[in-house]
């Protein structure tokens, strides 16, 4: 059974979405603010983490913020409608997805299996991979440049996880999505762009100065070989 950490101040919804998600197999605690969601998620193991941004004490924000300093534990964000500026700032702090508020339990849910799958997801192939100086383990899903360790969140290591089984070649965004974010491409979401973005920030560039993954316009992205 899956532990759950749901973080949001409105008691309403927080109950409403215990009750769905408990119905359904998952073991669900509730906090009301970002002061006890922090302390609760340093504290606990949990398998996943539903994260409201607006809440007192301390917002979801700064909390993703600390807790991926030091957990990679699956984050799912809560955002108001519209606030796309927040989406795209939780994204580059390392939250896995998001959903806005009000959300229907069904989605969430299915946005929730969808990101346990692959937090659990181990690939057939071989345990171990090595691209130049870069390597991925997936057995433990841990990424190192050289002999240097790379904190990267679930989400972020799946799609270098397909990006390096398919060094040299062109993987399309729609397959990325489908593959590594669980859900399928759409037009407005820039959700995997950012994850990119963020790969590239935290690897860096080859040794010869070269980008490491190529944007290839209107298709997809490609991790070079050298």
């Amino acid at each position: 059974m899956s532990h759950l950490l749901l973080a949001d101040d409105d008691p309403e919804l927080s109950e409403m979405l215990k009750e769905y998600l408990e119905g359904n197999g998952f073991r669900v605690e509730t906090v009301p603010d970002g002061l006890l969601a922090l302390k609760r998620a340093l504290e606990e193991d949990f398998d996943l983490i539903i994260l409201d941004i607006m809440m007192p004490g301390r917002n979801g924000l700064d909390v993703l913020r600390e807790l991926r300093a030091e957990k990679a534990t699956p984050v799912l964000m809560l955002t108001a409608r519209g606030e796309d500026v927040d989406s795209i700032v939780g994204l580059e702090l390392g939250a896995d997805d998001y959903l806005p508020k009000p959300c229907n339990p069904r989605v969430l849910e299915a946005r929730i299996r969808a990101l346990l799958r692959r937090s659990e997801l181990r690939l057939d192939a071989v345990p171990q991979m090595r691209v130049g100086d870069l390597s991925l383990h997936s057995g433990t899903r841990e990424a190192r440049l050289g002999d240097q360790p790379v904190p990267l969140t679930s989400t972020e290591f799946s799609i270098l996880e397909i990006l390096l089984r398919e060094a040299g070649k062109v993987v399309s965004k729609s397959e990325l999505s489908e593959f590594a974010l669980a859900k399928p491409l759409s037009s407005f979401d820039r959700s995997l762009d950012m994850h990119v973005s963020n790969l590239r920030r935290k690897l860096g560039f080859l040794a010869d100065g070269g980008e490491r993954i190529k944007t290839v316009r209107g298709i997809g992205y490609q991790y070079t070989l050298r």
